[in-house]
C-alpha cells in the first residue's frame, strides 16, 4: 500500500507542477501501476469509468456542430444584452451552469456552455480563463441539488433508496438541495467579488448573430432531455449516457455530411475531440483503480471512521471536511461508493439515522473537486478546452477561483444540514 501511495503522490505533484504534461504524466503512472502489479492486468477495463469516456466524446463532436451553428454566438448575445458589466457576465454564466447542472452530468455542462462563454470572452476582448473554471466549479457545486445532478447523488439515491422528490423534502424536512443552493448563494457572491475589479460595459447594440442550423441545437436539447429521463430508469447499464451522447453525435454526424455532402462534415467535428483530455481522464482512472486495489481508498474511509469517534457531530464534521479533502485528488465515485456501507455501519453501530451522514458525504465529495484543476471531470474538461483554444492554465489560476468557491460553498450547507438533520 505503501509504494501505491507515494506513486499517487509523486502522480499528482507531478501533474499540478507540469500542467502541459498532465496526460503523458497520468498515462505513464497508470502504465506503472499495471506493470508493477498493483493494478491486476484483469481489472484495468473495469476501473476506466466508460461512461464518462464516451460522454465526452459524443459531446465534444456535438459541440463541435452547435459551434459551426453559429449558436454560442446568438446566446453570447442574447446574455451580452442582459448584463452591464463584464462581472455580471461571469456571473450570469456560473448560474446558468449551474442551474443546467442539477439536472445534466457536470461534464456535459461545461462542454455546452463553455463555446457561450468563449464567445462572450472573445467579443468583450477578456480573457476566458476564470469564466471556463467559474463554470467549471458552479456545474460541481449542483451536481449533489439533485437526484440527477450526478452520479454520486445517483449513487446515494440509489443506496438509501431515495427518489427524485426526496432531494428537495426528506422525512419532513427541506432536504440537501436547499443546502446545495445555500452554498450557491454564497459561492456566487464570492464569484462576484473575485470578478469585482472587471467593471467594464459590455457593448450594446450591435446586430444578433444569424445562427445556420438549428439541428445540432435540437440534438443537444435532446441530449439534456434524455440524460434527464435516462436517470429515472432502474438498473440501466452503466454505459448508458455515454452511449446516449454517441449515438446523438452520431445522428448529427450523418446529417452533416448529408447536408454538406464531404467527408469532411464527418472528419471536422471529429478531430475537435480532445483526446488529451480523455488520455488524461484514462490515466486518472486507472491509477484510482490501483489505489483502490491497494486498499488506500478502504483505508482512507477507515481513518476518517476512526476519527469520528462516538460523537455524531464530530463524525458528520470529518465525514464533511475529509470528503472535501480526499475528492480534491481522487475520483469521488470510488470514494463514496466505499464509504457509504460504511456511514451505515458506523451508524448502525452509533443507533442513528445515518441521514445526516449520507448527506454530509454527498456535500462534501461532490465539491471537493473543486479545490484542485484535477479533482473532478469537469475541471479537467474545462481546462482542456482552454487548452485547445490556445490558453495555458495554472494551478494557481485554479486554486484563487477553485479554493474560496469551495469554502463559500460548503460552509453554509455544513451548517444547515446539522441544523435540519443532526
Amino acid at each position: 500500500m505503501l509504494y501505491a501511495i507515494l506513486l499517487f503522490a509523486v502522480t499528482y505533484v507531478l501533474m499540478l507542477i507540469f500542467a502541459k504534461y498532465r496526460p503523458w504524466i497520468a498515462l505513464g503512472s497508470a502504465a506503472v501501476f499495471i506493470v508493477a502489479g498493483m493494478l491486476p492486468l484483469n481489472q484495468v477495463w473495469g476501473a476506466i469509468d466508460w461512461n464518462v469516456i464516451l460522454m465526452i466524446a459524443g459531446t465534444m463532436g456535438l459541440v463541435q456542430l452547435f459551434i459551426d451553428s453559429k449558436m454560442p454566438e446568438l446566446l453570447a448575445d442574447l446574455i451580452m444584452e442582459k448584463v452591464g458589466t463584464v462581472q455580471m457576465a461571469a456571473v450570469a454564466l456560473s448560474l446558468f451552469a449551474g442551474i443546467i447542472s442539477a439536472f445534466v452530468d457536470n461534464v456535459a455542462t461545461v462542454l455546452m456552455i463553455a463555446p457561450v462563454a468563449l464567445e462572450i470572452c472573445k467579443k468583450l476582448k477578456t480573457n476566458p480563463v476564470p469564466f471556463i473554471i467559474g463554470i467549471a466549479v458552479a456545474s460541481n457545486l449542483q451536481g449533489a441539488a439533485t437526484l440527477v445532478g450526478d452520479t454520486t447523488a445517483i449513487m446515494l439515491g440509489s443506496y438509501a433508496d431515495m427518489s427524485f422528490l426526496d432531494f428537495f423534502w426528506y422525512q419532513g424536512k427541506p432536504s440537501i438541495f436547499f443546502a446545495v443552493e445555500l452554498g450557491a448563494v454564497a459561492a456566487t457572491l464570492i464569484f462576484a467579488w473575485i470578478f469585482r475589479k472587471e467593471k467594464s460595459p459590455v457593448p450594446q447594440g450591435a446586430p444578433r448573430t444569424k445562427v445556420t442550423d438549428y439541428v445540432p441545437s435540437y440534438l443537444l436539447g435532446g441530449v439534456i432531455l434524455l440524460l434527464i429521463g435516462a436517470s429515472f430508469i432502474p438498473n440501466k447499464p452503466a454505459i448508458t449516457n455515454g452511449l446516449i451522447c454517441v449515438v446523438l453525435m452520431a445522428v448529427g454526424l450523418i446529417y452533416n455530411f448529408i447536408r454538406k455532402g464531404s467527408l469532411e462534415a464527418v472528419v471536422g467535428p471529429i478531430k475537435s475531440i480532445d483526446f488529451e483530455t480523455i488520455g488524461l481522464l484514462l490515466g486518472l482512472f486507472l491509477i484510482i483503480g490501483g489505489i483502490t486495489h491497494m486498499g488506500v481508498i478502504d483505508a482512507a474511509a477507515g481513518l476518517l471512521a476512526k476519527f469520528g469517534g462516538g460523537s455524531v457531530f464530530i463524525l458528520y464534521t470529518v465525514i464533511v471536511w475529509g470528503s472535501v479533502l480526499i475528492s480534491a485528488f481522487i475520483d469521488n465515485i470510488p470514494f463514496v461508493a466505499t464509504m457509504l456501507p460504511v456511514i451505515t455501519g458506523l451508524a448502525g453501530t452509533l443507533g442513528v439515522d445515518p441521514t445526516i451522514l449520507y448527506f454530509g458525504l454527498l456535500s462534501g465529495a461532490t465539491l471537493g473537486g473543486n479545490c484542485t484543476p484535477i479533482g473532478a471531470s469537469a475541471n479537467i474538461t474545462g481546462i482542456g478546452i482552454l487548452r485547445k483554444e490556445g490558453y495555458d492554465v495554472k494551478s494557481s489560476d485554479f486554486f484563487k477561483i477553485g479554493i474560496p468557491f469551495t469554502l463559500a460553498a460548503i460552509i453554509p450547507a455544513y451548517i444547515y444540514l446539522w441544523i435540519f438533520y443532526g
